[in-house]
């Protein structure tokens, strides 16, 4: 199996901030034995773990991402938002966070978000930080909605790497196959049955994003999926 059936996102995004060290540490802690994070660039290439574009939705600023630098990072909050509990907590650097998640001992999914950054820079810095930290390769597999940016990742690689999809495009065995996939990962709302037994059929595995209830995840699980992203622990107990 290449991950497993139950996959933190984000770190565990309900119950501390996401893609933050203290997310992916509480995540850890409850059991999770896979985590998912986002990975972007600052304006001055500095790859962070971070979703959006903007600064607003998840820290105490408000502005581009691409407007902030690695000096600035010891400004932001990114965890008061969610909780006091976690004030002061910062937006890691990429290499923060793979020092921090080599040493929790716990599989890594890094998303490729390049939220209008360069692609080559991105995909760069992502390589150059797996190689830098020494994370294990078997413990790690990127992905991306962003198909030349995973196509890039994948030329110069030989890490897994997975289809990220809203639902599956006509395109997607041809996607999976010129960067060597591993697995197609779908959302869960828009897929079916069916579609999860054609890309099993041809030898893929398939993971569904973002499954927070119990009777979706166990419906999922029947159609054959392998495994589900989730923000809240409470599905570790299935």
């Amino acid at each position: 199996m290449l991950m497993d059936k139950v996959i933190g996102h984000r770190g565990v995004a309900a119950e501390a901030p996401e893609n933050t060290l203290a997310g992916c540490r509480m995540a850890a802690e409850k059991g999770f034995r896979w985590i998912e994070v986002d990975v972007t660039l600052l304006g001055d290439q500095t790859a962070v773990l971070f979703h959006d574009r903007r600064l607003n939705r998840t820290t105490n600023k408000k502005g581009s991402l691409r407007a902030a630098s690695k000096a600035l990072l010891a400004d932001i909050d990114a965890g008061s938002w969610l909780s006091s509990q976690f004030a002061g907590e910062p937006i890691p650097t990429l290499h923060e966070a793979l020092v921090a998640i080599k040493q929790l001992n716990v599989g890594l999914n890094i998303e490729i978000k390049v939220n209008g950054c360069s692609k080559r820079q991105l995909v760069t810095a992502l390589l150059k930080e797996i190689e830098n930290t020494g994370f294990p390769k078997d413990r790690l597999v990127v992905s991306s909605f962003n198909y030349s940016a995973l196509k890039m990742f994948a030329d110069e690689s030989d890490i897994a790497t997975a289809c990220l999809f809203e639902r599956l495009p006509l395109s997607w065995k041809r996607k999976a196959r010129k960067v060597n996939a591993r697995s197609i990962n779908l959302g869960q709302a828009k897929v079916s049955r069916r579609k999860i037994e054609k890309v099993k059929t041809v030898g893929y595995e398939v993971y569904c994003y973002t499954v927070n209830s119990k009777e979706r995840f166990e419906q999922l699980l029947a159609w054959g999926v392998d495994g589900v992203y989730t923000d809240t622990s409470s599905l570790l107990d299935q």
